[in-house]
């Protein structure tokens, strides 16, 4: 379940309108909020997206698919999904993750392009922007809160400028971008990802990105608090959980496709992960 905090959606004729004020052409905001993704709940665009979406995560962790790619996303972290382009975030199984969120839009917004859709850390610290971006947020909300009048929404989108700045050029600034993710855990879970079907060995993944079994697992958890295999059966259970959300197919059907030889075992478990048996899972709306 994904729940809405605070969220503000400007009306679309204010959008229209906006698109072409001279003042806030360039870049405006569509949509904005804080949102909470339950545990073991995956959030995403059910279509190719219409506006470009900035994610900033401020508690929790989990795995985003971005262009068929799955990189681990935890707080402090964010990423910018252009318009046109379809996203997934699966939250990790054992806690909420929180996520402040913008919908926006505009003429130099494309023009930012080559910045986005990348998973960036940014480092808390007094001598940089993290806690301003979250101040920030919290100025457009007090101010969307007051109504949507044309002297208010001109003020929020020239707030929301300064705040997508502290993001995309977060890495022109001293000490306020830590390194990119690893490549080989980046790698690691992306061949994870793409053989959801099949038993793998830590031996086997070693082998796929080009590291010893031991130097892999050490990275590996220091990235993402997990070891890979337990990753791996944690990234089936998110799978698991989508075939049951998504799909009619069959509890029996979905541990084949998820490289369970066993339904039974599958059954198990997923009742240790989730709390809930499949068949219970999927019963739980109604």
């Amino acid at each position: 379940m994904v729940e809405k905090i605070r969220y503000y959606k400007i009306p679309l004729p204010l959008v229209v309108e906006h698109a072409k004020n001279l003042l806030t052409c360039d870049l405006f905001l569509t949509e904005i909020g804080e949102i909470k993704v339950e545990e073991g709940t995956i959030w995403g665009s059910s279509a190719e997206l219409e506006n470009y979406l900035l994610a900033f995560c401020t508690k929790g962790s989990g795995i985003v698919q971005i262009f068929s790619e799955q990189v681990p996303i935890s707080n402090d972290q964010f990423f910018i999904i252009p318009k046109g382009e379809e996203f997934k975030f699966y939250s990790v199984l054992d806690v909420n993750t929180h996520f402040l969120v913008a919908y926006f839009n505009g003429k130099k917004a494309g023009q930012l392009g080559k910045e986005f859709s990348l998973v960036r850390n940014l480092i808390p610290s007094v001598n940089n922007m993290v806690a301003n971006r979250e101040m920030l947020f919290e100025e457009i909300f007090n101010n969307l809160s007051k109504g949507f009048h044309d002297e208010n929404l001109e003020y929020v989108n020239f707030c929301f400028a300064h705040l997508l700045a502290t993001f995309v050029y977060a890495n022109k600034t001293s000490d306020d971008i830590a390194d990119e993710s690893s490549p080989a855990v980046r790698r690691a879970i992306n061949y994870l990802g793409k053989n959801l079907d099949r038993k793998l060995s830590l031996a086997k993944l070693a082998r796929e990105v080009g590291y010893s079994p031991t130097y892999l697992s050490t990275l590996f958890k220091k990235e993402t608090n997990y070891s890979p295999i337990s990753y791996f059966s944690h990234l089936k259970i998110l799978k698991a959980c989508e075939f049951l959300d998504y799909t009619n197919m069959k509890v029996k059907e979905i541990s084949f496709n998820l490289g369970y030889s066993d339904p039974y075992y599958f059954t198990k478990d997923f009742k240790k992960k989730m709390g809930l048996s499949p068949r219970n899972y999927r019963n739980r709306v109604s």
